[in-house]
């Protein structure tokens, strides 16, 4: 029986000719990351462990961007703890205040990962860089630390499920629809401990922004890991990017997968996850059009916080005003996008129309800071998780939607159509 891609790349790691699903295997790692919550948890552990060194300084990441600059006193104390574990055992891709971005965004643009690496995260949404055709996963910050001591972790090889996306995309339908569409489909346990594996002619379509949204959101399907292949689209991102050699893994014909479905993208249109799980999709259709109300809108995260996510709302906003009531945070995702957009205009954009630009956090998408819900209210966001207090309040409520969607109802106040808005 053949292999997908996610099997090839592990039997690769692990000294094998192949692997097959349920099998245990110990893998050697090109990436560990932790971030300024789950990197302290690792380093208690690697003291614990009376571990004197890494197994490799240049393939451990530390980012911190959950709750920086710090927002109180243990916010600082957990940086600091990072700060000079990275010093002391001289710890490369470190990165902090002025240097870093939200972790997920970070990576792919310092070509920390790219295709055929193996790369571990203690944070969930790791799977993000199997955009980039890597087998990449979260666990959990004892497993990181077992990683940057030994350089190798166990995998239990998952089993595959299989999507075909064709043709092409309307405008305003994006990777977060695209993704949001799915999870609906199959719900958030849909892809349990599998590998969720993307094919088909309606790639061709999409940015490698989109990939890295839809990858992101692979873990609200339950997936261990989301995989795309390597293609033109690929290897133009990598180019003088990516600091590792590509290699590039196609599944085998005769690769055997659990269920297979087709996506018509052609026939998306925009999507809104509603409280509390993401698998709660509707489309603006099925939205009246003042049925939800909302207080905040948030546009960033690992999820949507690239130069393509800030203009989509930018090309919504224009011209717009936040609606009275509303408070719009843009969140971009690295310093090189808020670079980017700041010489695109932009900037100009979202602070002629009300909204507010943060410096690179993930902030709000875990109820961190910069924009917690009080009881009672509602926030678009084109974050990745819409739990019951996950934006602040236990009786707040976090609606889950594309940078169109939410710059769209940033200005109306309501759920809306990007379209409405911007034929207005």
């Amino acid at each position: 029986m053949g292999m997908t891609m996610s099997q090839k790349i592990l039997a690769a790691h692990a000294g094998l000719d192949s692997v097959k699903a349920g099998q245990l295997i110990e893998a050697k790692l090109d990436m560990v990351l932790g971030n300024d919550i789950t990197s302290p948890v690792a380093i208690n552990v690697f003291h614990d462990g009376k571990a004197s060194s890494v197994f490799d300084n240049t393939k451990i990441a530390m980012v911190m961007d959950h709750f920086t600059p710090n927002k109180d006193i243990k916010a600082a104390e957990q940086c600091k703890q990072v700060r000079q574990f990275a010093d002391k055992y001289d710890i490369v891709n470190f990165f902090d205040v002025g240097q870093m971005g939200i972790e997920h965004a970070l990576l792919p643009e310092k070509g920390l990962v790219g295709p055929g690496t193996l790369c571990i995260g203690a944070d969930s949404h790791t799977c993000t860089y199997g955009a980039l055709g890597a087998f990449s996963t979260g666990v959990g910050s004892t497993d990181m630390a077992a990683g940057m001591i030994s350089g190798k972790t166990w995998f239990k090889v998952p089993s595959a499920i299989r999507f075909n996306l064709i043709n092409q995309p309307a405008k305003y339908i994006s990777g977060k629809d695209i993704i949001l569409h799915i999870i609906g489909m199959i719900g958030v346990d849909g892809a349990l401990y599998r590998s969720m594996e993307f094919f088909g002619d309606g790639l061709q379509y999409l940015s490698m922004d989109d990939r890295l949204c839809i990858a992101n959101m692979a873990i609200e399907a339950g997936a261990k890991n989301g995989i795309f292949p390597v293609d033109d689209i690929t290897r133009a991102y990598i180019k003088d990017r990516f600091k590792g050699v590509p290699v590039e893994y196609t599944s085998d014909e005769d690769a055997e997968y659990d269920e297979e479905y087709t996506i018509d993208l052609s026939a998306l249109r925009p999507t809104v996850a509603f409280p509390h799980l993401p698998e709660n999709a509707r489309t603006v259709d099925q939205i009246g059009k003042t049925e939800v109300k909302i207080d905040q809108a948030v546009i960033g995260s690992c999820t949507n916080g690239r130069i393509s996510d800030l203009r989509a709302a930018a090309d919504v906003l224009r011209g717009k005003k936040v609606a009275r009531g509303v408070r719009c945070i843009i969140i971009p995702g690295t310093q090189n996008v808020y670079l980017q957009a700041m010489h695109e205009g932009l900037m100009d954009i979202f602070i002629e129309a009300g909204a507010v630009v943060s410096t690179p956090t993930c902030g709000p998408c875990l109820g961190g800071h910069m924009g917690i819900l009080a009881k009672g209210e509602r926030a678009i966001s084109t974050t990745n998780r819409n739990f019951v207090g996950r934006m602040g309040h236990v009786e707040s409520e976090v609606y889950l939607a594309s940078p169109a969607v939410a710059a769209a109802s940033a200005v109306t106040g309501y759920i809306s159509d990007p379209a409405d808005v911007c034929e207005k």
